[in-house]
Formats: structure tokens, sequence, C-alpha cells
């Protein structure tokens, strides 16, 4: 047993764990300067915020250090099963009779509040990593890559129940890891496709071209509709030239023509003209797939289809679905509207406390912005402006400096990984980490939507923290054990 522990604790990365910890006393300095109040110095004060930090810091330690003590095939073993506890808690959780800021996501147990969404992030990443590390899995098998989504699909849907959209929209990072694993490139073109179609037609759907009747929005993402597919064509299947210019010359210009016709002799909505269009090119598709014998076609036929039923959604979606104050804070991101009292306050007034720091900043505690608490959430999920302010430009870089280590060195463990269980562990938890520093920094920036995520180790709050923990030290004793 002693061999054990100390082969244990050679093999342990302690470069990370230092980073960790640099991590973590950088949150509570920033903690300490979000939630400082002039004349009420005591940081160590548990009635305070950052006496709270402290306190949770303390519990993470020991539980990183507990995590590390454990058996590392107790993870593998257990995985399943601690997906299914956190399943019941999210269900549970969507009938909690205790709301936070509009959220049904937190237990509350006295005076401790816990968010389970937080630790199902470790639960799901567990999960994922003991399915696809069957022997028997496979990226190309359809079902196989449908169960996987399923087990990253199924907690999103629980935490949306919970009206928490944010944190749902986390897992969409795990899809970098089935893209490491081997899930073909088109899976994200799609992706990175339906972000564009929903930003272009939310944003110039109101916009009418020169002829009154057609819309930007509509008339734009019909045309990528059409150059998307021909793209598509030309990269996975043989000798698909003709089949190309066919598909891009009839199409653009059928929509050229009718676009001309409309200006300048009768104007109508040339959206219809499209819509036509791109029925012809679905069944264009069809022939071609039967006609050549190549699957690929089908695909693409799918992927238009899917196409213009994703678009048309998307505005039943953002009136429908989407909350009030989220359609807003896409408007004020997309420049649909300027709201600097309303949804853009929180950002404008991030943006003022991050500019006024400068280039070396007011120094620890001399904050104006922050100490009057002109920015909502300062010490959660604006705590970055905290730092802008009192740490200037040159603190900024060297916070996301010392992130972009971290996330290095979190990608140079996954890479090392002997075992597919422990590489696709490693990069869901260096994928989750990613997506919260990018989403959280660009709100604060107002380039991203605010979303409400918390920045890992810096933002206020026990969960956030003991979840962020969980999953850096579980990969840390999974990656401990990998010689083995």
């Amino acid at each position: 047993m002693a061999y054990r522990k100390d082969s244990l604790w050679k093999s342990v990365d302690w470069w990370t764990v230092a980073l960790y910890i640099l991590l973590v006393t950088c949150g509570w300095f920033s903690v300490c300067g979000a939630s400082y109040d002039y004349g009420d110095p005591n940081f160590f004060d548990l009635s305070t915020r950052a006496g709270k930090q402290l306190m949770w810091i303390g519990c993470s330690l020991v539980l990183g250090f507990v995590l590390l003590m454990l058996e590392d095939r107790l993870y593998d073993t257990y995985a399943y099963l601690i997906y299914g506890i956190l399943l019941l808690l999210l269900f549970g959780t969507i009938f909690n009779p205790h709301e936070i800021k509009g959220s049904r996501s937190w237990i509350v147990l006295g005076p401790v509040s816990l968010q389970p969404a937080e630790f199902a992030k470790f639960a799901t990443a567990l999960a994922l990593a003991k399915f696809m590390g069957g022997y028997t899995f496979s990226v190309d098998r359809w079902k196989d890559m449908a169960a996987a989504l399923a087990i990253i699909v199924v907690p999103m849907v629980l935490i949306v129940c919970q009206k928490e959209t944010g944190s749902a929209l986390v897992y969409l990072a795990f899809f970098l890891v089935l893209y490491r694993e081997g899930m073909t490139g088109s899976i994200l073109f799609a992706g990175v496709c339906a972000v564009v179609y929903f930003i272009v037609g939310i944003r110039f759907s109101g916009d009418l071209m020169g002829d009154g009747f057609t819309s930007w929005g509509e008339f734009s993402v019909m045309t990528l509709i059409v150059i998307f597919s021909a793209l598509l064509v030309s990269a996975y299947c043989k000798g698909s030239r003709k089949p190309v210019m066919y598909i891009l010359s009839f199409g653009l210009g059928v929509t050229l023509l009718s676009l001309l016709f409309s200006l300048y002799v009768i104007p109508f909505n040339v959206v219809y003209v499209q819509r036509g269009l791109c029925g012809v090119l679905c069944l264009y598709l069809i022939y071609l797939a039967l006609h050549e014998r190549i699957r690929n076609y089908i695909y693409i036929f799918l992927f238009a289809v899917g196409s213009i039923g994703f678009f048309f959604s998307t505005e039943y979606v953002f009136n429908n679905v989407l909350e009030a104050h989220q359609q807003i804070r896409i408007k004020v991101l997309l420049g649909m509207e300027d709201d600097p009292t309303g949804a853009g306050y929180n950002v404008n007034q991030s943006k003022i406390a991050i500019g006024s720091g400068g280039f070396l900043g007011k120094g620890f505690l001399n904050g104006t912005q922050t100490k009057l608490k002109y920015v909502p959430e300062q010490d959660t999920d604006f705590i970055f402006c905290t730092v802008g302010e009192e740490q200037g430009f040159v603190g900024s870089v060297a916070v996301i400096l010392l992130f972009a280590t971290f996330i290095w060195r979190l990608i140079h463990l996954a890479e090392r990984q002997s075992s597919r269980f422990g590489r696709v562990y490693g990069y869901s938890v260096l994928s989750i980490f990613f997506f919260h520093l990018f989403v959280n920094v660009g709100m604060v920036l107002g380039l991203t939507p605010v979303i409400g995520i918390p920045l890992p180790f810096f933002s206020y709050g026990g969960s956030s923290l003991w979840g962020f923990t969980i999953l850096l030290f579980v990969f840390l004793r999974i990656d401990a054990a990998r010689e083995r």
C-alpha cells in the first residue's frame, strides 16, 4: 500500500495542480475586490463573500485530495451509476419550489444551496468516456453515435426545463470531444451553418430589399443553403464537378434573374422562387443518389432539408421558446436594439469598468466602478471586469495566458492517455473549461450573448468551484494511473 501511494504521488501531474492553485488564488483575490465594501477589509469573516469563498476553496482542496486518494478504477466502474444519480437530481430539481433569479436549478438544504447542473458536467463526461471507451464503440456506426449524443442531450434537456439555458449550452462543448474521436467534420460544419442561419435570419428578418417585399434575412439564408449544399457535393462526392456547376449556375442564376425582375419590372417576394429552387435542389440530390449510387448525396439531401426546416423554425423558437430577457439580450448583441439601461446595462457597465482600468489598472481594492456596485453580478458571471479594472490590460492578459497555459496542459495530459476512456474524459474536461472561458470573457467584453455561466475558479460560488474541482481532479487521478 505504501508503495502504491508513493507511486501515486510521483505520477500526479503537479504542474497542473500548481496551475489550479494559482488560478484559485487569483480568483479569491478577485472575489475580494469585487465584493469589498469601503471600511470593511475583513476578508476572512465567514459572513462576507470573500470569507465564504475562502471556506469553499479549503473544502475544494480537501475534495481534490480525496479524489486523488480514491482508486482510479472506481471512476470507470461507477460511471453510469454516477450519471444516473445526477440525472435523477436534475429531474427532481425541475419540481423544486425554490426559485433563485427565475431558475429552479438549485437544491436548498438549510443555509446551503447546491446546483446539480454543475456536478452533472463531470458525470456526463464520465458516462461519455465509459461508453466511447468500450471495445465495440465506433464513431462510424450511427447507433453508437446516437447513443453518445443521447448521453449529452438528456442532461441538456433537463437543465433547460430548470430554466437554466446558459448551463445547458455548456454541453455543446462535448461535440469537440466527438470530433477529436473521429466524428466527421460535416457535423461541425452543419452546426456552424445552423448558427449562421440563426444569426442572419434573426438579424436581417425585418430588413426589406429594394423591391419592398423580399426580406434580406430570408433571401440570404436561402442563398447560403444552395451554396453550402454545392460545397458539400464538391467535398464529399467523387466526380461531382458537373453537379456542382449545375447547382450553382441554376440556383444562383435563377435567383439573380428573379431579383432583377422584382427590382425593375414587377415587385414580388423573391423568397418564393428560392423556396422552389430549394425543392428542385432536393429532388436533384435524390436523383444523383439513385443514378450515381453514392450515399453521400442522401446525406447532403438531409442537410438541405434540415437547413430549410431549421431556418423556418428559428423564428418560432426565438419568439416562443426563448425567454423575453434572452430575446432582448440577443437583439442587443446583434445590434437590433440599443438598451443601455436594460438588457445591455450589464455589458455596458462591464466595458466601462474594464476600460477605466487602463494599461496597468487602478490597483487591488482601488476600483471605482466595482466598488460602487455599478456592474451587476460583478463577483459571479462578470467577475472578469474586476480583473480588468483593478489589474488593467496587463493583468487581464496575464489571467488569459494563465488559463491558456492551463488548457494547453490539459491537452497534453489528454493526448498522453493510454486508454480511450482517459482520453475522452480528458478532452471532455478541457472542452468544458475552454467553453466557459471563451463565453464568459466574451460576454463581459460584449462579444458573445450574456448566458450567465461562471468563469472557472474565479466566479463566486461553491457549486461551480466544487464542480470544476471534481472535473479536474478526477482527470488527474485517471492520468496518474495511465501507465497501468
